[in-house]
């Protein structure tokens, strides 16, 4: 399910991640503890698809049989050819201008000219953002379809409806609203919702709000949802809820979790608990 080797992260001349190696199952319940500044949240976003680690050469982070960093590689690669190519062409024009007597040319061929010498780099500067915008468009498909997101605040959008938040990616997706409000429909029931379809945020409480954030993360039927603190915004028979839920929504549809806590008492519930200290897991 998920395979990462040799995760490493530096921010400036500061290493947050050492090298992290690990491997999550399907189905697996996994939480991640340790002190703050460890890196836990760092390497959720890593896992998440959502911050790219710092390569090197024996990297791999592999999620549902696709190695994502091999994918960037690649495109990387190839987007690197093709700028190498339109370099040589610019080279050579410039190289060919420098024999070119301007005494002995109108201004409309000089003009033609430079506009000739500036095509390659319109081109390059096109050719980048393309590329850049591939890759991101790419990259988001993919954690549509394979991810779904759970924070400590639920970042609802206050304007919209409960239905509509936990549709939203489903709305992403392009699924046929009938389609996409059907499934979050059935996923609000399951989350006891069924009665705050069309409540805004400021109408729901914030354990409502969390499980509307829990239909969001699910709406596309992701095989891996990551959470980050779930429960560190609220009170305590609402995060007991909450963690109760996450193990009946892996019983019921068999998503993995990775959590990221500080909660002991669901740290400790996991299937497993891996522990991080100074940018490495401890199991």
């Amino acid at each position: 399910m998920i395979k990462a080797k040799n995760i490493r992260k530096f921010y400036g001349k500061l290493q947050v991640l050492k090298g992290v190696n690990l491997h999550i199952k399907k189905g697996e319940v996994v939480s991640i503890v340790g002190a703050s500044g460890a890196g836990k949240t760092t390497l959720l976003q890593i896992l998440g698809t959502l911050d790219n680690p710092d390569l090197q050469k024996d990297s791999s982070l592999v999620i549902n049989d696709t190695d994502i960093t091999l994918y960037s590689e690649k495109k990387a690669k190839k987007s690197a050819q093709w700028l190498f190519f339109l370099k040589i062409i610019y080279s050579i024009l410039v190289v060919v201008s420098l024999f070119i007597s301007p005494g002995n040319l109108d201004e409309y061929v000089m003009l033609t000219i430079r506009i000739i010498l500036v095509i390659p780099l319109l081109i390059l500067g096109i050719f980048r953002f393309i590329k850049k915008e591939e890759k991101s468009n790419d990259l988001s498909s993919f954690r549509n379809e394979h991810i779904g997101f759970i924070f400590q605040f639920h970042q609802l959008l206050p304007e919209f409806t409960a239905l509509e938040n936990a549709c939203i990616p489903a709305y992403i997706r392009k699924t046929p609203k009938e389609e996409a409000e059907k499934r979050g429909k059935e996923l609000l029931d399951f989350l006891g919702l069924s009665h705050r379809y069309h409540h805004k945020p400021s109408e729901l409480s914030g354990g409502e709000q969390q499980r509307v954030a829990v239909a969001r993360a699910l709406i596309n039927n992701p095989s891996i949802i990551f959470a980050d603190e779930p429960s560190g915004n609220l009170d305590s028979e609402s995060a007991d809820n909450l963690h109760k839920l996450f193990f009946k929504l892996r019983d019921e549809f068999g998503q993995t979790f990775v959590i990221v806590t500080h909660n002991e008492e669901l740290a400790d519930m996991a299937d497993r608990k891996l522990v991080m200290v100074d940018g490495q897991i401890k199991e």
